[in-house]
Order: C-alpha cells, then structure tokens, then sequence
C-alpha cells in the first residue's frame, strides 16, 4: 500500500537536489534507528482561510528500522476522506547523522521527508517541514519482552491534542494526569483543559474508572464516551522501554498525545533537547480564523534559561521558516513549570512534555538530546551554532553568517588566538575550517571553540564542515543551510540580555540610556545572508558603496513593526551586519521590549531593546555610521543568563 496525500507532493529535487549538485547529508547515525518500533503521526491539511481542515490523516503500527538507512511498516491509516481504516505495509528510507538528526522518507506522501532528531533511548520526533501540510511523527522503540499490564505503572502526565472536529472552534488542548496501577486500572483521571472556541476558560473534568489492556505491546485505554469530556473513547498508547515516556492516540480519528512518568527525585531541566510539537493558535478566532503549525527543533536548557529553536510549517501564513526564541523556566519540585502559552511537566530522565493555555493551544515533547564524543580532531555534530543568538545546531546556515564551532582537539595551542586586523585570514596557529571544500575566514581558534564565517558561496542546499588542525582532519559534520539565519549580537554575548545596539552619536542602547520612540538606532547581527555588492569572505565592508542584503530584513520592538532605513553590512567590519531601525513611535512600554528580526526563512526572538519615556533628539543618523568598537565586544559564548520570560504564541501573523 502507498497512498498519496492529494495535491501535496513535491519532488525530492526541491529539498535535496542531485548528489552531483550538493555535498550529501550524514548518514552515519542510521544504526541509531534500528530494530522494531511503535509510531503514530498525524496529518493535517489546511482547506481554507479560517485555519479549517479539508482533510486528516492519523497513521500508526509498527515500522522495523533496519539500521542501515531502509524501514518496512505494518501499518494502519484512519482518513477523514476514507470509509473505513485500511490497513497494509509501507517502505522507505531513512538518514540520521551522528547528532541524530536527520529524516525519514514519508510514508504517505511521495518525495516528502519527515525531518527529526533521535533523542536519547531512540526515541524519533520529528515532522514534514516542508511538504506544504501539517503533521507530527513519534517513534519509540519496542521493549524486549513486549510490554503488559505489569509495565504500566506509576505517576503519568500527559499532553493531548485533538483537531478531529476539522475547526479551529472544536480544537482541544488538554493535561491528563494518568496513575495506572499495573493492573489494568487508571482509576478516575485527571483532565483540565481548553475548547478553541472557549479561548482561556479553562475546563476541568474527571473521567471515571478507566482501564487499559496491553496486547502484543501496545495498550488499549478506554475513556468513558461522553460529549461532555475532552477526552473520550479508545486511545492506543504505546510505552518507551524503560516506561518513562508514552505516546498514542484515537484508532479512527486524527488526535495526539504525549506523557511522561513522574521522576522519582526532583527533576531537572538541562543541557540540550530534540523536540517536535502542534500549535493551534486560537487568539484570533474573533477575527475569523485559527492558525496550525507543527514543527521540530532543539534547545539548550541552563540556568533557568533556553535558547532554542524550532523548524516551523505555517501553511496559513508563509510556510516553514527557522524560528529562533528564548525562555525562561523554574522547575518546581513536582516538576511543573508554565509561562503565559504553556504548562510544562519535567518528568523521568528529564523528559519534557507540554500543554497549551487557551487559547494557544499546543503539544510538544522534548527529550535529552545523546550526549556525543570523539578522539583526535573532533567537531561535535551538535557543536554548530549561531555566534550571535547561539541558537542551536538544527537552525540552518546562511552565507556569510558567524559560526561558533565546538569540539575536541581542534587546535594544538592550548590558549585562544584571536586574529582582529582584516582580511580575516583562513589559517590560525595551523588551524583551518573547510565549509564545502572552500576554506572559511576565521576570528579565533582554540582546542574546544572555533568561531569561523560561513563563505558566502555556500548557497547549496548542505554544507559540509570540516576541520584541520595542522593537517589532521576532524569528522565531517553536515547541516542545512538556509537563505538568512539572522542572530542579534547582546552585551551578554550569548543571545539573551539587551542587543548590542547604538545611538546615533555612537553610545550603547543601555538600560540607563535607553532607546527612545522615534529615535534611530543601529543593530548589529550576523547571519543576514547575501551581500551587493559582493565581497570576498572575510574583508572590511566597504563605504562607497555600501554593501546591502539581497534579502528584505524587518524588525519588530514590542511586536510593532518597526522601520528599517539600512540593512547591509557594517562598514569596515568583517563578519558583521548592521540594521538601521527606528523605534515606533507607539504601541510600546517603557521598559525592556523585545527585538525580533526576520528575513525571508528566518525569524528570530531572544535579544530586547530598552525602550525610555522621552522623544527622539532631531539629529540625524548616518546611513551606516562605522561601528569599529564592536569587533572588541565580540568573544567566546560565555555561560547563559535567564533574561526574560518569552513564549512564541505571538510569533503568528508577522
């Protein structure tokens, strides 16, 4: 059986063209997919400007991966536009790369990938970013022995999400608290929740007396059949083998859910996480419409502090895009923690699911990330990030962005060496970094950290990254490019705090010399791709003229979109992008706003701007005033600091 999702596919040339035109990707973590596993995903396809659905899909079983790059699934499809389930096997192909991430070949929808990470335990999430429809995908391996009754035990909290009425009126977002007791008994379950067409009113229920049964290692949970509750009829849930994270979902409608068991210490919230979730943003139901999106992505968690991102599939809007975002989080003791769109539970080994608040409905998982190592010259996989915003290494390269660069044994001098003059040269200390064979300028070297300028000839769609350190050449490390990857540089030199920012007579935008309404003020950043005129990699921008982004850069403060008068590079500097923005006028509060910056592919929202209460002084600003005091600013990623709290319910209609 191979079904295709209606008027949906594309070629596989649109997301990786021929292997003569582009470096290919990673394939040397496939045996991190292997044996049997349970999965469900969920389709769902946007029919009209209101955010209803026109069709959805749930699909589920068991897929054998066979670890080295080829899956076989028996597998059950429940269509809105079926009569009944059909049921028959389906195959495909896979890469993962060292870090894990990598995708799957849809099983539904010719020439589409699902794209995703393997987190820790082998656990899959992942979604179809961009294939032109929403769904999400979650695997987990099947215990050996299979599962029973006896295997279900403990304290659960549980994620749901339900978008089978097909509007975003009927859209249910819920948290379920699950206590099965080994023997077949759920007892009275928790429930409390949101209906979109309900905005914020929270509803709590208790469905009484429900039971499960496992057979051949998957469970059957009976909900008692009531229009009145969020959560009804027959679930299928599947458990992760060492029955800290389950999964399912409804036999014959399009609904999700995600759980974890409570850990038995205080849990913990940190390091780096593979995620995948469900938006339905129900904010604007007043207005007409709802808004879907699914994504994956990753985070770093320290601190009380996250930078992460998210690859986004926003059909209603533009399409997928590179979000970029921090958080901020205090995990209690019984691991819940929340922020005005989500409550969040922190359960066993770390395991984080999530829960929207009306009316951002949601559903997301996290899970701890593998922790990677390597002998010689070793560039971690998951060690590419963005100099500026740090965020992580799933967000895709832009040409001309300043990479950071993490490893093991990348220089043979024990202290940094910095080069400051320009041209940035291509050699320190008898260090090179090759992005697709071209050699990268380079700002420093150490043993652990390398921070390197992505060649603006990078334009294929993978990039190949290597290092060498007197001649020893490290792994090769593959990750996506993009078309801009925008990052704000911050006085705290790691994405978060106030952006590095200028008044017009050259002062930092401080807290105690804020930027006013109306004032124009000069943002630096990188990852702002393409250039004209070009220059070669690492040189000064030039003055006359000015070199200009190809892409059309905007800025929001406060969420206002604010005017920008340039967008191009620093003059004078290498490895640097300047923004020109004029502070709206209003709609702002006097206080820390946050500054969001997107291009085309990108959007970024992690750095704030302080705002005063005055007005803008008459004085002009230069079109590109010269900015050489930032180069002296500019230095390793330091240790993160919690900034603010921020959540991405409002990233929708931009």
């Amino acid at each position: 059986m191979k079904i295709a999702l209606l008027g949906i596919v594309l070629s596989v040339a649109t997301i990786f063209p021929a292997a003569a035109q582009t470096p290919t990707f990673d394939s040397s973590g496939n045996g991190l997919l292997n044996g049997t596993y349970y999965f469900r995903e969920v389709f769902y396809l946007i029919g009209d400007n209101s955010g209803d659905l026109s069709r959805a899909i749930a699909l589920y079983g068991n897929v054998a991966f066979n670890g080295s790059g080829t899956y076989t699934m028996t597998a059950t499809v429940a269509d809105s536009n079926a009569i009944s389930l059909q049921s028959g096997t389906l195959s495909g192909t896979y890469a993962i790369s060292a870090s894990g991430y990598g995708y799957i070949s849809n099983p539904l929808s010719n020439g589409d990938f699902v794209f995703g990470l393997v987190a820790q335990g082998g656990i899959f999430v992942g979604s179809s970013t961009e294939s032109g429809f929403n769904d999400i995908f979650v695997a987990a391996p099947l215990s050996s022995p299979v599962p029973t009754n006896a295997s279900f035990k403990g304290s659960y909290s549980v994620s749901y999400m339900d978008l089978s009425s097909g509007s975003p009126l009927g859209a249910i977002g819920a948290l379920l608290q699950l206590n099965p007791d080994g023997a077949g008994n759920l007892g009275n379950v928790s429930i409390s929740g949101y209906y979109g067409q309900n905005g914020s009113s929270v509803i709590t229920q208790s469905a009484p007396a429900v039971r499960y049964t496992f057979q051949n290692g998957a469970a059957v949970v009976t909900f008692p059949t009531s229009n009145t509750l969020l959560v009804t009829g027959q679930k299928y849930l599947y458990i992760s083998p060492d029955g800290n994270f389950v999964f399912g979902g409804s036999p014959t409608s399009w609904d999700m859910f995600v759980g974890v068991r409570a850990a038995s210490s205080a849990p913990n919230l940190g390091g780096l996480y593979y995620q995948a979730g469900i938006d339905e943003d129900d904010s604007q139901l007043a207005n007409g419409f709802g808004n879907l999106d699914t994504y994956f992505g990753s985070f770093n968690a320290g601190g009380g502090a996250i930078i992460g991102h998210q690859r986004v599939e926003d059909v209603f809007n533009s399409g997928s895009l590179d979000y970029t975002y921090s958080d901020a989080y205090n995990v209690t003791s019984n691991g819940s923690y929340s922020n005005p769109a989500t409550r969040y539970v922190v359960g066993a080994n770390g395991i984080r699911v999530g829960s929207g608040i009306g009316p951002f409905l949601s559903l997301n998982v996290a899970l701890p990330a593998p922790s990677l190592s390597g002998s010689g010259v070793f560039l971690n996989p998951q060690g590419v990030v963005n100099a500026a915003s740090s965020a992580p290494f799933t967000a895709g390269i832009a040409p001309g962005e300043l990479l950071t660069l993490f490893g093991s044994g990348l220089s043979n001098d024990t202290k940094l060496e910095v080069f400051s003059t320009v041209p940035l040269p291509t050699n320190i200390a008898g260090v090179q970094v090759l992005i697709n064979g071209v050699a990268a300028p380079l700002l420093y070297v150490s043993p652990n950290q390398i921070s390197a300028i992505v060649p603006y000839s990078t334009t294929t769609a993978i990039a190949q990254i290597q290092v060498f350190n007197n001649g020893a050449p490290s792994n090769i490390v593959t990750n996506f490019t993009a078309t801009t990857a925008p990052g704000v540089l911050t006085a705290l030199q790691d994405g978060l705090g106030p952006a590095l920012a200028e008044h017009g007579d050259g002062t930092l935008v401080t807290e105690a010399h804020p930027a006013q309404p109306g004032e124009t003020i000069s943002v630096f950043l990188t990852g702002l791709g393409a250039v004209i005129p070009a220059i070669p990699d690492g040189t000064a921008a030039p003055t006359n003229p000015f070199s200009l982004t190809v892409n059309t850069i905007t800025a929001y403060v406060g969420g206002v979109q604010a005017t920008v008068g340039y967008s191009g590079l620093a003059p004078g500097l290498a490895a640097l992008y300047q923004l020109n923005i004029t502070i709206p006028g209003t709609g702002l509060t006097a206080g820390d706003n946050a500054l969001d910056v997107s291009g085309p592919d990108a959007y970024t929202s992690e750095a704030i701007i302080p705002i005063g209460t005055g007005s803008a002084e008459a004085a002009p600003l230069l079109a590109a005033p010269v900015a050489r005091s930032v180069v002296s600013r500019t230095r390793p990623a330091g240790t993160r600091v919690r900034r603010k709290l921020d959540y991405h319910g409002d990233r929708e209609k931009r």
